[in-house]
């Protein structure tokens, strides 16, 4: 478990309100984040949502970027760019694959971030890197989607900034 600091925006205090209205429960056992893909697949989206914030706010990165995903589409919660960009950065930086992608499209779109490109290809070619060999061709394909907007010194920056990046580290 990754434990890095979830910065509170307006968003990702909402969050709070949620943990605080749904308390602790048995939901951060480590269990939670299979729960709350059950609950997702049976489209209880409260209820994952329910399961996934105090997880989320312990510094669970799979539950961040699961949560982040929740936000982003406004399933269960509200639709929130700027909360699902800082949850999926939380569990970037933790080096989770998945937040490393979503906050890598985040970067590519302008959706809670400000569009930048070079900073879309890093995150992405490191979720393209750490990824399962399932997941890997999708991410390199993204990755690539984005470097076609790209110049070639644009290109050179983000893999440079790949190449510096380690665990822990925005």
């Amino acid at each position: 478990m990754c434990r890095s600091n979830l910065r509170l925006s307006v968003g990702v205090a909402g969050l709070v309100v949620l943990a605080a209205l749904f308390g602790p429960t048995a939901s951060a056992r480590a269990d939670g984040v299979a729960r709350a893909s059950a609950a997702y697949a049976r489209q209880d989206y409260l209820a994952a949502v329910r399961i996934l914030t105090p997880l989320a706010l312990h510094g669970n990165a799979r539950a961040q970027s699961f949560l982040g995903f929740m936000y982003e589409n406004g399933y269960g919660a509200p639709q929130a760019y700027d909360a699902a960009a800082d949850l999926y950065r939380q569990a970037a930086i933790c080096g989770n694959p998945f937040g490393q992608s979503m906050l890598g499209l985040m970067y590519d779109k302008g959706h809670g971030v400000p569009q930048d490109f070079v900073l879309a290809y890093k995150w992405l070619n490191l979720a393209a890197a750490r990824a399962s060999i399932h997941e890997r061709e999708y991410f390199i394909r993204l990755r690539n989607a984005v470097a076609s907007k790209m110049s070639r010194a644009q290109i050179a920056e983000g893999q440079h900034l790949a190449l510096l990046w380690a665990p822990g580290q925005p």
